[in-house]
């Protein structure tokens, strides 16, 4: 595999593992604890952001040599706030249900430091392709430690998982799981897992 290859290969990989934006970077983390409380929730939020940041960061790269510097911060947040608007009439449109679930967490994706974050430090620094790789990696890093969160979450709390019941009808639902200490909880082991993950990999 070429040298070029690798490179952009790591560019998506890096948001997945490496540089998780919730397990290692501890970005995002409002929605993280407020609507993993099911895996719908979870996987929703995730899609939403995947969207708003993919879509951000492809319009940013692309004008990223035309916005004057003394004005690019507030750009960012009018291109960010396009697409979570987009987002957020379709939930409500299509899926009401899950919009009122996630309440006013969809919104508030507009001021959610990950996405600024990599649009500040990358993808107006960096081509069309790789921003794209980037937002993507980061999406699904971000997604995934969402949906692992939300399905151990709903599993301990309700005995299901995306409402399928899996828990045997004698299971008591261990109610702290689908409160906020239940999120704080779950997310410090997952991290603690990872650590320890990384550390066995390292040696």
């Amino acid at each position: 595999m070429s040298k070029g290859k690798v490179s952009y290969l790591k560019e998506f990989t890096k948001g997945i593992w490496e540089d998780n934006p919730v397990l290692v970077m501890l970005l995002g983390l409002c929605p993280t604890l407020a609507v993993t409380n099911t895996a719908i929730n979870s996987l929703s939020m995730g899609l939403a952001v995947l969207f708003t940041l993919t879509s951000s960061s492809i319009v940013v790269s692309l004008i990223r040599k035309f916005v004057p510097e003394e004005v690019r911060i507030p750009v960012f947040i009018v291109v960010i706030a396009t697409f979570v608007t987009i987002v957020d009439l379709f939930l409500k449109a299509q899926f009401p249900e899950i919009s009122n679930a996630l309440g006013p967490f969809v919104p508030l994706i507009v001021v959610n430091c990950m996405i600024l974050g990599r649009q500040e430090a990358f993808a107006s620094q960096n081509p069309l392709g790789r921003s794209i790789l980037d937002a993507l990696g980061m999406s699904v890093g971000f997604t995934l430690a969402l949906l692992f969160l939300g399905m151990i979450r709903e599993l301990l709390g309700s005995g299901t998982i995306f409402a399928i019941q899996v828990m045997p009808e004698s299971f008591q639902p261990w109610v702290i799981m689908i409160l906020p200490p239940g999120a704080f909880l779950t997310l410090g082991f997952m991290i603690a897992g990872f650590n320890w993950v990384n550390e066995k990999v390292k040696t």
